[in-house]
C-alpha cells in the first residue's frame, strides 16, 4: 500500500514538472531519492520527511492538477455557463457546481486511471519494472488522452510555432510543455461551443417574456423575474440535467 500511494505521488510530482521535458527523457535523475526498499538506517528518517514535505505539497497543487491535465476544465466551465443561462444566480451553488464537476471528472478519467493501474502500477508494485519506467508509460497514458481530445491542430501549432523546437512528426513527442496549454485551450474552445448552444433555448424564452411584458405595457417589471420559472419549467420537461451531462461525458469518448 505504501508503494501504492507513493507511486501516485510520484506521478503527480511528474505532472507538474513540465519543465523537465519530462516523458521525453528519464523522468528523474535522482532515482535513489525515492527508493522506499533500499533505503540506510542513516537515511530513512530523513527521506521519509522529504516524502512527507512532497507529499504535502502535491496536496496543494491537487486543484491545479485537476483543472490542466483531466476534463474538469471543461465541465465546470458548461455547468456555469448553464446556471447563467438558467438566471438562478447561485442555484445551484459554487460547491455543488464544483462537487457534479469533480465527480463527473473522475467518472470521465476512470478507464486513463485504469490503464495507468494496468499498465505501469501493477507491473511497478510487482517489480517487473522499475519507476523510471512506470512513469514514463503512466505520463505516455496521460497525454495520449489528452492528445485524443485536442480537436483542433492549430491548438498545438501554436506553442510549437512559438517554441524552440521543431514540428514533430508524431504529436506524442511533444512535451508536456506544449500538450497542457494546448489541451487547455482546446478545453476552454469546447466549453464555450457547448455554452452557446445551452445559451439559444433561454434566450428565446427570455425574448418573448421581455417583448410580451412590452406590449402589455408592463416595462417596469424585470423580465428576467417572469422568464425564470418558464426556463425552470422547460428545463426540468426536457430532462435538462440527464441531456447536458450526457453531452458533456459523450464529448470526451475516446
Amino acid at each position: 500500500m505504501k508503494r501504492k500511494i507513493f507511486f501516485w505521488v510520484i506521478v503527480v510530482t511528474v505532472a507538474l514538472l513540465p519543465a523537465l521535458n519530462v516523458f521525453a527523457e528519464p523522468l528523474f535523475p535522482f532515482d535513489f531519492l525515492f527508493d522506499l526498499n533500499n533505503e540506510s538506517s542513516e537515511t530513512q528518517q530523513f527521506s521519509t520527511t522529504i516524502q512527507i514535505l512532497i507529499l504535502i505539497t502535491i496536496l496543494s497543487l491537487a486543484p491545479a492538477i485537476i483543472i490542466m491535465m483531466t476534463s474538469f476544465t471543461r465541465v465546470v466551465i458548461v455547468l456555469s455557463f448553464l446556471r447563467n443561462a438558467l438566471g438562478t444566480q447561485q442555484m445551484p451553488p459554487n460547491q455543488v457546481i464544483i462537487g457534479i464537476a469533480l465527480f463527473l471528472t473522475i467518472f470521465i478519467m476512470q478507464p486513463v486511471y485504469k490503464e495507468i493501474n494496468e499498465k505501469a502500477l501493477v507491473p511497478f508494485e510487482n517489480e517487473n519494472i522499475n519507476q523510471t519506467e512506470a512513469l514514463n508509460i503512466s505520463g505516455d497514458i496521460i497525454k495520449k488522452f489528452m492528445l485524443e481530445q485536442i480537436r483542433s491542430e492549430d491548438d498545438l501549432a501554436l506553442f510549437v510555432s512559438l517554441s524552440d523546437i521543431q514540428t514533430p512528426v508524431d504529436p506524442e513527442t511533444l512535451p508536456l510543455t506544449i500538450v497542457i496549454p494546448a489541451f487547455l485551450l482546446n478545453e476552454l474552445t469546447i466549453a464555450f461551443k457547448m455554452g452557446f448552444m445551452i445559451y439559444i433555448p433561454f434566450l428565446i424564452i427570455d425574448m418573448i417574456v421581455s417583448s410580451t411584458l412590452m406590449s402589455m405595457g408592463m416595462m417596469m417589471l424585470p423580465p428576467s423575474l417572469i422568464s425564470l420559472p418558464f426556463k425552470v419549467l422547460l428545463f426540468i420537461l426536457v430532462g435538462g440535467w440527464n441531456l447536458v451531462v450526457e453531452s458533456i461525458l459523450r464529448s470526451f469518448a475516446r
